[in-house]
């Protein structure tokens, strides 16, 4: 099964040049602990996170309303092809030691984002109905 099958499609993104401030806004507004940072060709460039904002920013005593996205965002950013088979994305997730990606088209331009816990939802409904099947047939 490729990657686009099973990623999600709406991501919550954010821009390298808004305040870290308003990017932790659109967190908690939208229930949200990653947002992809895109460049203005929807280029996958970076990923905050909200321990970023914790540990790189509040922690530190840094002004969230002063610092740009850019700054706290971690690089680069790993990311996978929707064509890809999710054996090969779960393969370079385990090699870049990340649990999400963002999901790019052939342009490398953002389409979804992968995490482990969609990959384990789908294997646990997979084995769910490999369980229906069986106990059906005693």
């Amino acid at each position: 099964m490729s990657v686009g099958k099973i990623c999600v499609r709406a991501v919550h993104t954010a821009s390298p040049d808004e305040t870290v401030l308003e990017a932790a806004r659109r967190m908690a507004r939208e229930k949200t602990g990653t947002l992809v940072v895109l460049d203005l060709e929807r280029l996958p460039i970076g990923i905050l996170s909200d321990r970023d904002v914790m540990v790189r920013c509040v922690a530190e005593g840094k002004d969230p309303a002063a610092v740009l996205v850019s700054e706290l965002m971690s690089t680069p950013v790993a990311s996978v092809r929707e064509t890809m088979p999710i054996e090969e994305a779960l393969a370079q997730m385990a090699t870049c030691r990340v649990r999400r990606v963002p999901v790019v088209d052939d342009d490398d331009r953002m389409v979804g984002i992968l995490a482990v816990d969609d990959v384990i939802e789908l294997l646990a409904e997979e084995a769910g109905a490999i369980g229906r099947l069986l106990g059906g047939h005693r």
